[in-house]
């Protein structure tokens, strides 16, 4: 019995970590028809970011004559951080054979690893462009990791564990209880993911203007497969940023430990929640206007506070 679970376990962690994979740039897809269709355009179709990616995969890259290794290595690093985390995250099941590698403190470490190389290859070059993205985005990602962190342990100090299956266990599969901490931290979290996937108000994927871009001005040296690879880890780090949110604050559907009957209904239970999560964002972006990237601090300084006053009231009132 306990052999057919481990090849059970390793059977949906094999289709989780390819439902992330495909799913990922069908969020990309949902997100940009929503928007679309809030601003009464009528936008491109779900499997575009497929199509993207296929023209790119198809096309010859150009690379710069001073390029080092670090740069033609870095969206190979970037796609397989991003995948990993993805992959680890327990959205369908929480005793999956690579949940336990879930842990909080080491998806934000995987997050930085990825930032710090797109940063390194981004002033590889020397152009002015991926310069000045690479120190705005240690700028955006100074002041959102320590916010991260802090709604990272309130959730946390409420299960007693740092292991995102065991968080899930403690807020969906025990007894109902309501926690404001969580509410001020899942605040915290929005502006936070806003932040890391260069969203508005804090960036604009769709422009190419100087003075707005931060990732894209890292990435403009980028052709062809590479190209494809950073931008599809860029869908994966939003699906990522999207199921540590579900997994924190909307756990509810996922399968318990030893329940394979009820994978089918985490499943739908998690094309709905990402149904719903896309098209808040898009909401979000069409009712917000970019803001200017000194203003970013503020932002996200607001940000570190509810996260912090939601880790003081669970101190304060244990709730």
């Amino acid at each position: 019995m306990e052999n057919i679970n481990l090849t059970l376990g390793i059977l949906f962690q094999l289709c989780q970590s390819l439902l992330v994979v495909l799913l990922a740039p069908l969020l990309m897809g949902w997100v940009g028809q929503c928007r679309a269709r809030l601003q009464n355009r009528s936008g491109p179709g779900l499997l575009q970011p497929f199509r993207t990616l296929r023209k790119l995969f198809h096309k010859d890259a150009v690379i710069a004559h001073n390029a080092s290794p670090l740069f033609r290595v870095t969206p190979y690093i970037l796609f397989g951080c991003m995948w990993l985390a993805a992959a680890i995250i327990p959205i369908i099941a929480v005793d999956l054979p690579f949940s336990p590698a879930a842990d909080v403190i080491a998806l934000v470490g995987v997050f930085a690893l990825a930032r710090v190389f797109i940063a390194l290859a981004a002033m590889d070059i020397g152009t002015a462009f991926g310069t000045l993205g690479a120190r705005r985005e240690m700028l955006v990602s100074f002041l959102a990791e320590p916010a991260l962190l802090m709604v990272l342990f309130t959730a946390s100090l409420i299960s007693h564990s740092t292991q995102l299956p065991r968080i899930v266990e403690a807020l969906a599969h025990h007894q109902f209880v309501l926690y404001p901490s969580l509410a001020f931290a899942a605040l915290a979290f929005g502006i936070v993911l806003l932040a890391e996937n260069a969203r508005i108000p804090v960036d604009n994927p769709n422009t190419h203007l100087e003075l707005t871009m931060i990732h894209e001005a890292m990435i403009l040296e980028y052709s062809a497969r590479h190209l494809a690879l950073i931008e599809w880890a860029s869908s994966l780090k939003l699906f990522a940023y999207i199921s540590i949110g579900i997994a924190l604050f909307f756990p509810h559907g996922i399968a318990e430990v030893g329940n394979w009957g009820a994978l089918p209904v985490a499943i739908i239970a998690l094309l709905g929640k990402l149904i719903l999560a896309g098209a808040g964002l898009a909401l979000l972006e069409t009712l917000l206007a970019k803001m200017r990237i000194f203003r970013a601090p503020e932002f996200l300084g607001t940000a570190f506070l509810l996260a912090v006053l939601g880790l003081l009231i669970h101190f304060l009132l244990g709730a």
